[in-house]
């Protein structure tokens, strides 16, 4: 328990809902009771079966020892959790490139099934290198590190063809250029191709719910794990998980009813590319 510990990943809400599931269907133990055989305190126990901390393959076997879990699923488990330990690029740091992007990208990896609202811009995972570039020079970004940073989104969308991926994008985001007029239009012609990508870009116009103004976000749905939404801060970010990702589900349904269809989207795209 001492020492530096990584950012929890999304490897670690797979490996703390097995762990969880171990605990409820082969021991009698509650939360309080595993805790305190295992040497724990219940917080640190709870935080390891929601994945919100960094579990290391170390954990997992003290945590199997204690239940008396049988050698050869405990081994599997523990193997589990070593392999997964270096699973990509996120996992070594870049410079000028936020941590928390690379717990975005782990995130993104492990997804089966993305969503992303946004207000006023084009979301990362979309985005085109003049016009990310354009977006990180106006937050005034240090030039040597809106390469790497550029590099690590491009890496991040190497997911897109993985997964299953909406964008709901108010129509001001269409509206608001980032790198100049040419960037903006080779940013648009992306957009607008991004159906015959496989993905969905799906525009909400005019008036939109209160709740939905307060700030974008990113939800992700994983195969094994309950979703987790991400919310993008000024030089850092948050998660949400379990009960607090409810509402947002909520908003996703909303969103599906407000918005265009992916051909009327593509066709606003197309005719603001074609008036610039």
């Amino acid at each position: 328990m001492s020492g530096q510990r990584k950012n929890p990943q999304a490897r670690d809400r797979t490996i703390g809902a097995q762990l969880k599931a171990v605990r409820l269907e082969q021991t009698s133990l509650n939360l309080e009771a595993a805790a305190q055989a295992i040497g724990w305190s219940a917080a640190t126990l709870s935080r390891t079966e929601n994945g919100k901390r960094h579990i290391t393959s170390e954990d997992v076997a003290m945590v199997l020892t204690t239940y008396r879990v049988p050698m050869a699923q405990r081994e599997e488990l523990i193997e589990s959790a070593r392999s997964g330990v270096q699973a990509g690029w996120w996992s070594r740091p870049l410079p000028g490139v936020l941590p928390d992007v690379g717990t975005l990208a782990s995130y993104e990896a492990s997804a089966n099934a993305i969503t992303n609202w946004s207000l006023s811009f084009i979301p990362g995972l979309l985005q085109t290198e003049r016009y990310a570039t354009g977006l990180m020079t106006d937050d005034r970004a240090e030039p040597q590190d809106v390469e790497m940073r550029w590099l690590a989104r491009l890496r991040r969308q190497e997911v897109l063809p993985t997964v299953d991926y909406v964008a709901f994008l108010h129509e001001s985001a269409l509206h608001m250029s980032f790198g100049g007029v040419d960037a903006f239009r080779e940013q648009l012609g992306h957009l607008a191709q991004a159906s015959t990508r496989g993905h969905a870009v799906r525009i909400v116009r005019g008036r939109v719910p209160h709740q939905l103004l307060l700030h974008p976000w990113l939800l992700l749905h994983f195969p094994d794990a309950p979703p987790v939404l991400h919310v993008e801060l000024n030089g850092s970010s948050v998660y949400l998980h379990d009960d607090e990702v409810d509402s947002y589900e909520n908003m996703r349904s909303m969103l599906d009813r407000m918005a265009l269809s992916t051909a009327e989207s593509r066709s606003m795209i197309e005719q603001l590319r074609e008036r610039l």
